[in-house]
């Protein structure tokens, strides 16, 4: 997995710098550099990038309000002298915050971080038409799943827990339960709990607003519970 990128600081040592490190990154494609955010804003409003490395103290526009008026698709790990921004930075939703001078080390860990972020943003492999299966990404091997088989999927922090019919234990995967939704095909799958999507042909027992699966039992969250009720009516006699 490839990310592009873009470096913006009015110094230009630590331009240099960075842009050094970005070229030691097998997965870092640098898009361009520029030394003020007024120059930043014009480059990537034609070229869009993934991940932006930003200084906060620069003449004129500051990183931090440059920042705000980003893309949600670019992420940005802020770049600066002083400490006491780092709050701030976080508050922006910054991917990371370096403090300079930045040492190669603590950029490649920067750097890893933002790519397990795209990671787990990516969907998995969607099924093709006809078929009946994904791949996932699952103690770094590429798994296919029978989606006929799946009872519901489980979403945790940072991973996603594959229930599958007759398997005692469910298939563990790096990926965001928004992307599995996404995979998924909606006329087979439902979301029930910002926390649960369920396989609609599974559903055998519905009990006290939740989904039992034999000694299992998955929460129908309030906001899903509306959608959930009319999938039960159009097919209740």
């Amino acid at each position: 997995m490839q990310l592009t990128c873009a470096i913006v600081d009015d110094e230009p040592f630590a331009l240099a710098l960075l842009e050094g490190y970005v070229r030691q990154t097998p997965f870092l494609d640098l898009q361009g550099r520029y030394a003020s955010a007024v120059e930043a804003a014009a480059g990537l409003a034609a070229a869009p990038v993934d991940l932006l490395f930003l200084d906060i103290q620069m003449p004129g526009w500051s990183g931090m309000d440059f920042a705000r008026t980003l893309p949600s698709r670019t992420r940005v790990v802020f770049t600066t002298a002083f400490s006491q921004y780092a709050v701030e930075g976080f508050r922006a939703d910054a991917l990371d915050y370096l403090l300079k001078p930045v040492a190669y080390p603590e950029f490649l860990e920067a750097a890893r971080r933002a790519l397990r972020w795209f990671a787990l943003q990516r969907p998995a492999a969607a099924p093709a038409a006809g078929e009946s299966c994904i791949y996932v990404k699952s103690d770094y091997k590429l798994l296919r799943v029978d989606t006929r088989e799946m009872l519901y999927v489980e979403g945790l922090k940072d991973y996603v827990k594959i229930h599958l019919e007759g398997r005692p234990r469910p298939i563990l995967s790096l990926a965001s339960l928004k992307a599995m939704e996404e995979a998924l095909p909606p006329a087979d799958f439902l979301r029930v709990h910002r926390s649960f999507i369920v396989r609609k042909d599974k559903i055998r027992v519905v009990e006290r607003n939740r989904i039992v699966f034999g000694k299992e039992h998955v929460p129908v969250g309030d906001s899903y519970k509306q959608a959930f009720l009319d999938y039960l009516q159009q097919r209740s006699l």
